[in-house]
């Protein structure tokens, strides 16, 4: 994320959850959710902003949702897709760009350096940093991670350590309650994999590996 001369820009990978207001322009090639008000809103491909936005204009070829005022120009470009309440001056959109009514439910993914550090035989918490859940859809106890693969340990919650599990939830992991435990093994690396779903059971899609540093 930088700023420069009223310019916010949002680079791929960024999550930003915040307020932002008196933006010049706001270009998203990340996540952003929250409230925006901007001149000039541009969502690149691959880019997501949801929330209630106010913008001049909007330039939208990633996705954008929520509660959408443009008084000016709004430009739909062939990736774009823009849902829910929206208001504008002016639209323009070109082939296989979509602006509907409907606010459709966003699949959750998952965010963090999916790295983690152990000592041999011990346990680490696992913090938001390391693994958390993106979605604007659904409180923290709706989103529900799912645990595959373990190498060299296992999951666990802080309360019961010795007894291994595959679920856990966000408001889990924001709590501190969710720990790694290593098993002692003489192995240099240990992990698992994991996904996440949303209350309809949409999920993050293809597990993600998250690896853990063994130290003696």
């Amino acid at each position: 994320m930088s700023a420069q001369d009223g310019t916010l820009i949002i680079g791929e990978g960024t999550i930003l959850r915040a307020k932002v207001s008196n933006c010049r322009q706001l270009e998203v090639s990340g996540y952003v959710d929250g409230e925006v008000e901007t001149e000039s809103l541009v969502v690149h491909r691959g880019g997501r902003c949801y929330g209630t936005i106010h913008a001049g204009t909007a330039d939208v070829a990633g996705t954008v949702q929520g509660r959408i005022g443009v008084r000016q120009l709004i430009h739909i470009r062939p990736t774009g897709e823009v849902s829910g309440s929206v208001r504008y001056g002016k639209m323009a959109m070109e082939a296989g760009g979509s602006l509907s009514a409907e606010v459709r439910n966003v699949p959750p993914s998952l965010a963090g350096d999916f790295e983690l550090v152990v000592l041999r035989g011990d346990r680490v918490q696992i913090r938001s940093e390391d693994l958390h859940a993106v979605d604007p859809d659904d409180a923290a106890g709706a989103l529900v991670f799912t645990v595959a693969d373990p190498r060299n340990g296992y999951v666990a919650r802080g309360d019961a350590i010795d007894a291994p599990i595959t679920r856990f939830t966000q408001a889990d992991l924001e709590s501190g309650r969710i720990y790694f435990r290593h098993d002692g093994s003489a192995a240099a690396d240990a992990g698992f994999d994991v996904t996440v779903a949303d209350h309809t059971g949409a999920t993050s899609g293809t597990p993600q590996a998250v690896h853990v540093t063994v130290r003696d």
